[in-house]
């Protein structure tokens, strides 16, 4: 609106609420602007009202500041505030004056997209005004120094929020901007970087996203950035030269001068380079909030340019680079991307570093990359794990180290690893008497899954202290890790002896059933021969406590196969085998076997016990002549679980030694299921006459169902026990059972072997019915473990 045309137009400003900026000290003043157009005979013709806000900060506020002198200067000076609000100012300013450095502190800390600083080259001997955009609009159409200062002054008025409305207004303007973008942006640096930052500005709300779309600018910012990128590997090569060429002839000073100025040149090109790259990806990562443009921009190898800008030392850039990627990690496609390159390994070099942002940064990215197990072995490739072990030290960043550190912990290949630093006893002894938090116990409960982490855990006073606190904090996944410990063989379990008790005591009593789920799962793991079973089934009253929760439904899923578990362990004792059998232990394990014959960890513990028992004299007789455990276990034979068909395997042999009905059966049922599935296949079989050996001479099919038992030929041979001839009388099959080596039904003596060929040696309970721990990869959370 031109001067002349003033008269017409009539503002009025009404001043509104009062308060502190919540981080800096400053006043905030939100006010309304009412515009009035007048029309010739002074009526008004069109009116507007629009809400502002006006921030006057206060620099020199301190401790020793005059609050009264400094509220009247405010009030004198902000036209806003009405005086009789001289009191609400002063109240105010006392506020901010004694309010605590913290919160500014842990506002600072948060990694947030901050305003772009100013840089060198937007310095203007003049101030902008919105009125004369058409001027600066001009400047655009001249050479390049005026193209500059036009880009700059529109720049400063962008700047400013309560410009942007009426900039978007002006499409001439925005036009011409992206018009000299797209075709000068080679020709000065500064000058692409002004106009960049012009579209920046707009990019900051998500409200104009669409207007940078239509002028296209994303796209050309990512040719810009691609282009920087390969004249920075140009000037490294140039400088690389240079200076190859000073060394190969030390006594040129021509050639040693030549590379100074080189040098010089290039700190100067790449501090503006990076002024530009950093405006750029600002852009681009503001446009990145819809997922459909970060789309297109990973088509356009945006990842890629990511990368290679980490080589980069500024540490400004890089903060916004690793932000970028740590953003576009929460998709696959974009992580894959990163690991198809060496983005691990370049930040790797950043960790530790000073910049207390970048580092922060830095590991979230990594956090993010570590749920994938590739990756994860690139950090170890890398030397990550001691760089994340002593930043544990590090109040900020030690949770996420932590996270790392147990996604790392959750691969077997990599547990023994952390027996090489000192994060055990760090993390672990050095936690006061409160629960430890669920990620730090998480991470021990995995390494405590590696024998010589086990070892180093119980070092010196180690289990005692672990033992104490899960007692008396009643911990239930400090008490996990407890008994991932007890789970190696060697020193370490002979340490839980003294503490048979104190994980008994609490089985009986109403503590809470997680505990009692671990207490229990660690005394199963005591498999030490010293252990007087009996004497603590009888000190504690256990043998009740056990049968009762054999009952389905009595308790949680979880708690009932732990107690069929510790039944497997202490029926290894002779006298606690026969208690177990009197107290009717074995018909509540037949009828849990019934109900829960769908759920193969029931089953393969259940039958486990059964295999124990059938050692003893005692509670063979009971599972032989008094129950139908034997009819279940040939039923079990042919499980599709190969742990379980193993442990049937196992029992039965050990029954056919010591029963000579149920041996019959039992080599009945296995030579019927060993050859059914050959007989089938003869009797389905097509036949043809390209098998002629399947047809007498004939012409009939001589394999019948009954004749296939007369041709003993067809038998496997067994290094001469059947003769070529086939002359062979079924009396030498007895004749050979009834030898030395095998028992009275043709199974290995027990003289020899204890039923299944392994002497004198009880085989590993099955960890589980599927041949793994879960509890080696816990994860945070409970989860109990089978």
């Amino acid at each position: 609106m031109q001067a002349d045309d003033a008269r017409y137009l009539k503002r009025k400003y009404k001043g509104g609420s009062l308060d502190v900026h919540p981080t800096e000290k400053a006043l905030v003043v939100q006010y309304e602007v009412e515009a009035t157009i007048l029309g010739e005979t002074g009526d008004p013709m069109l009116g507007e009202r629009k809400e502002c806000q006006k921030i006057i900060r206060l620099k020199s506020l301190n401790s020793n500041t005059d609050i009264a002198s400094l509220a009247r200067k405010v009030v004198e000076e902000c036209r806003l505030i009405s005086p009789s609000r001289l009191p609400e100012v002063e109240q105010l300013l006392f506020y901010l004056q004694n309010r605590k450095k913290s919160a500014e502190k842990k506002e600072k800390k948060q990694i947030k997209p901050r305003d772009l600083t100013p840089f060198e080259g937007m310095e203007l001997d003049e101030e902008a005004n919105i009125n004369s955009i058409d001027d600066y609009v001009e400047l655009l159409y001249e050479d390049i120094p005026e193209k500059i200062r036009g880009a700059t002054l529109i720049l400063h008025l962008a700047r400013n929020p309560d410009n942007l409305e009426e900039l978007l207004q002006n499409e001439t303007a925005l036009g011409a901007l992206a018009r000299v973008l797209r075709e000068d942006w080679k020709q000065s640096v500064d000058l692409a970087t002004t106009i960049i930052y012009v579209f920046f500005c707009f990019s900051s709300f998500s409200q104009f996203h669409g207007l940078i779309t239509h002028y296209k600018i994303g796209v050309l910012c990512m040719s810009i950035i691609e282009h920087e990128l390969k004249r920075y590997d140009l000037w490294q090569d140039e400088l690389q030269k240079k200076k190859k060429a000073g060394d190969d002839d030390p006594d040129n000073q021509n050639l040693k001068k030549e590379y100074e100025k080189a040098l010089k040149k290039y700190h100067g090109l790449l501090t503006k380079q990076e002024q530009l790259l950093r405006v750029a990806l600002y852009l681009l990562l503001n446009l990145s909030e819809d997922t459909r443009t970060e789309l297109k921009m990973r088509n356009k190898n945006i990842v890629h340019l990511l990368v290679k800008t980490l080589d980069r030392d500024s540490e400004e850039l890089l903060v916004l680079v690793v932000s970028f990627l740590k953003k576009l990690s929460i998709f696959l496609e974009n992580k894959n991307d990163m690991a198809e390159i060496d983005t691990v390994e370049k930040l790797a070099k950043l960790v530790p570093c000073e910049h207390e942002d970048l580092l922060n940064v830095t590991l979230r990215l990594l956090l993010n990359l570590s749920f994938d197990t590739g990756l994860r072995s690139k950090m170890v490739q890398a030397d990550l794990l001691p760089k994340l072990t002593s930043l544990l030290g590090d109040e900020a960043q030690r949770q996420i180290a932590m996270c790392i550190l147990y996604h790392i912990s959750m691969d077997d290949r990599f547990k023994s690893m952390f027996a090489y630093t000192d994060c055990i006893p760090q993390m672990l002894f050095d936690c006061g008497e409160e629960r430890i938090d669920a990620e730090l116990i998480s991470f021990c409960i995995n390494l405590a899954a590696n024998k010589r982490n086990a070892q180093i855990m119980c070092e010196g006073n180690g289990l005692k202290m672990l033992m104490k606190r899960a007692l008396k904090l009643k911990d239930p996944l400090m008490m996990k890790m407890i008994r991932n410990i007890s789970q190696h063989d060697g020193p370490s379990k002979n340490l839980f002896i003294d503490y048979v008790g104190d994980l008994a005591a609490p089985i009986g009593l109403k503590e809470e059933e997680e505990f009692v789920i671990e207490s229990l799962g660690t005394l199963s793991n005591l498999t030490i021969p010293d252990l007087d079973w009996e004497l603590v089934l009888k000190e504690y009253n256990l043998v009740p406590y056990l049968k009762d929760h054999l009952k389905p439904g009595s308790a949680e899923d979880d708690l009932i196969l732990e107690v069929v578990i510790m039944i497997g362990t202490v029926s290894m004792d002779d006298s606690c085998a026969v208690m177990l059998a009197k107290s009717g232990i074995i018909p509540a394990l037949i009828e849990l076997l019934n109900a829960q014959q769908e759920d193969d960890e029931f089953v393969c513990q259940i039958v486990y016990v059964f295999y124990q028992m059938v050692f003893h004299q005692a509670t063979r007789d009971v599972i032989i002549k008094e129950t139908q455990a034997p009819a279940y276990l040939i039923d079990l034979m042919h499980d599709k679980n190969a742990e379980i068909r193993k442990v049937c395997d196992n029992t039965l042999d050990i029954i056919a030694e010591y029963d000579v009905e149920w041996g019959k059966k039992i080599q009945s049922e296995k030579f019927r299921w060993h050859n059914s599935q050959w007989l089938e296949m003869v009797e389905n079989r097509q036949m043809d006459e390209a098998e002629p050996f399947m047809y007498g001479d004939d012409g009939e099919p001589f394999l019948q169902n009954g004749d296939i038992l007369e041709r003993p030929d067809l038998f496997y041979s067994a290094d001469g026990i059947i003769p070529a001839d086939g002359a062979i009388s079924p009396k030498f099959f007895t004749d050979f059972q009834n030898g030395d080596l095998l028992g009275p039904q043709g199974f290995p003596s027990s003289s020899l072997t204890d039923g299944y060929g392994q002497t004198g040696v009880t085989p590993a309970r099955p960890a589980t019915a599927y041949g793994f721990r879960p509890d080696e990869q816990f994860y945070y959370g409970y989860t109990a473990s089978r």
